[in-house]
């Protein structure tokens, strides 16, 4: 029989509630904390030597996960099968740009390049006393320990491993290989840090399975690593010694990027492999969540009406010239609904025009249901179709631009991602005084959620519409500037619906609004991607957390360390 001690995060995403669970319970940045692992907890059972915490931390530039999964290579698969691991690991759970020096940097610090200011090749920025390497905080916690740093790189060691008890530049991958085993097979290392590049270089540009070079640089690195483990179990001493034994890429492939509110699992310059190995963990496999299929969730006003009475309206009573668009311009408007009943015929549901009457007359706009799918009625006919039955209880996006074509006016309509229709609105003047409205009188039945309604002052392209309509606006839209208005609709109480745009015209709700709390997934709307959703597999701020965890050294909040603790489940023999 043997005693299991469970891990804080499961071996692999399951979907979206298992995802949720595994951020709520894993989620330990910067808490002070104690070795989970008991002391006595040895490479074998022997009893033998001291049972000292070791660590072997092998940096592979330039590895992408993906590729590491692809090809399978025969060593770093049998250290998986003892390891946590990702193939989805991030170099940086951030959008910060990445480059070699900066990879390194937060490799061995802790803390990213928002803290570590590390990005030029000549480590420029790196303060050593503000955040301290991992061989400057072993230095001082445990001053009897050898700790070794091994690297191909020019410039890493002068700049990262000054506090090393010994520290050599190596002008190859080999060589470095050739330092890393007459180190384990003649002297004691505590901390065996090595780098390793020919991966990086042999890519050149192309960091994909299909260059041929690049992935035998792989290979030739894993047969390092099969050599490396050799050497390792063929000390003297390591049945009573305690060795963790980690493999990370330093970044991915390629120029880093990302939009704000991008997924960063697409910037395969951030896609790491990273294990963390001991001949006493149980496999675990930690997967990257399906961002997609992430639900739109939050609270927002219900705009209703049944049966002669009203629940839900807002009007713009604050600036009732805002929703008008005169004969001349450029402007875009979009919004997210959810219509939870098909309704009557023809009511409003956003628009400027007189309450009191059916038809929008000569003056006014408005979007209107009509038999499932929805309409845009401009001053009255033509009246294009959204294309779409909305009253399907799903969320759904809506929107128009407004531009000059020669010598017309333009409107586009858009539902959903896609242009449904557009229409000549030369010299039609919708203006009026009536005020921006949400919702419907009580003579009609509706009953709808309306939030991140927004109104620039310049028409995107088609493809920004399409592109920019699915996601929640905000502060990271290139067009925030731009906003005449913005109301994203979060509220849950009161009688306001707010401006974040800055320009402080608010909705006012009507005193029978009632809110509701929502959380589904819409095909029409990526939703923004919480940062949790990035730290839920490793990351390289992780891993200096990891190694002063298994030297039992507790991190203190003041060391401002950015990463979080995994903690293995381990199989132990019954006393």
């Amino acid at each position: 029989m043997k005693r299991e001690i469970k891990s804080k995060i499961g071996m692999k995403m399951l979907g979206v509630a298992a995802f949720i669970a595994t951020i709520l319970v894993s989620s330990s940045c910067n808490k002070d904390f104690v070795n989970k692992l008991p002391d006595s907890f040895k490479n074998d059972t022997l009893g033998v030597s001291d049972g000292s915490r070791r660590v072997l931390y092998l940096i592979l530039d330039g590895v992408k996960g993906s590729v590491v999964e692809s090809l399978g290579p025969k060593n770093i698969s049998l250290i998986t099968k003892r390891s946590m691991y990702s193939y989805d690991g991030l170099a940086d759970f951030q959008r910060n740009n990445l480059t070699d020096a900066g990879a390194w940097t937060t490799m061995l610090t802790g803390v990213d390049y928002t803290k570590h200011q590390v990005q030029a090749d000549d480590f420029s920025g790196f303060d050593n006393q503000k955040t301290p390497t991992i061989f400057s905080r072993l230095k001082v916690e445990k001053n009897n320990l050898r700790t070794v740093s091994f690297a191909s790189a020019t410039g890493l060691n002068n700049a990262l491993a000054k506090d090393a008890t010994e520290k050599k530049d190596l002008t190859n991958d080999a060589a470095v290989k050739d330092a890393v085993i007459s180190e384990l097979s003649t002297q004691d290392p505590s901390l065996l840090v090595a780098q390793f590049k020919g991966a990086k270089e042999a890519a050149g540009s192309d960091y994909s399975e299909n260059n041929a070079a690049y992935t035998a640089a792989i290979g030739k690195l894993d047969d390092y690593i099969g050599e490396i483990m050799t050497a390792l179990q063929a000390r003297k001493t390591y049945n009573g010694e305690n060795w963790l034994v980690i493999i990370a890429s330093n970044k991915g492939g390629g120029v880093s990027g990302g939009e704000p509110g991008s997924n960063i699992y697409d910037d395969e310059s951030r896609n790491t492999f990273v294990s963390f190995y001991n001949p006493k963990f149980t496999a675990a496999n930690y997967a990257k969540p399906n961002v997609e299929a992430l639900p739109y969730a939050g609270v927002g006003p219900r705009f209703a009406s049944n049966n002669g009475s009203t629940n839900g309206l807002a009007n713009l009573n604050s600036n009732t010239s805002i929703g008008n668009f005169g004969v001349s311009g450029a402007y875009t408007l979009m919004f997210k609904i959810r219509n939870d009943d098909d309704g009557d015929y023809y009511p409003m549901f956003v628009g400027k025009r007189n309450p009191g009457s059916t038809d929008v007359g000569p003056a006014g706009w408005s979007f209107l249901m009509g038999g499932g799918e929805f309409q845009v009625d401009w001053t009255g006919s033509p009246r294009p179709g959204g294309g779409i039955n909305h009253a399907d209880g799903v969320w759904h996006t809506m929107g128009f631009t407004i531009y000059h074509s020669g010598n017309s006016r333009r409107l586009n309509l858009f539902s959903d991602g896609v242009l449904r229709s557009t229409s000549d609105i030369t010299n039609r003047n919708a203006d009026n005084n009536f005020p921006l409205r949400i919702g419907t009188d009580a003579r009609f039945n509706t009953n709808i959620l309306v939030k991140d309604l927004v109104i620039l002052n310049t028409a995107l392209s088609d493809d920004e519409m399409i592109k920019y309509m699915r996601k929640e606006f905000g502060s990271d839209n290139p067009y925030f500037e731009n906003a005449i208005g913005f109301w994203p609709g979060n509220e849950s109480s009161g009688n306001k619906m707010y401006d974040h745009s800055g320009k402080g015209n608010h909705f006012d709700f009507s005193s029978t609004i009632q809110f509701a709390n929502f959380m589904d997934i819409s095909p029409n709307i990526s939703p923004n991607i919480s940062q949790s959703a990035f730290v839920a597999v490793p990351n390289n701020v992780d891993i200096p957390v990891m190694i002063y965890n298994w030297m039992n050294i507790s991190v203190p909040k003041t060391w401002g360390l950015m990463g979080k603790f995994y903690n293995p489940t381990i199989n132990l023999p019954k006393d």
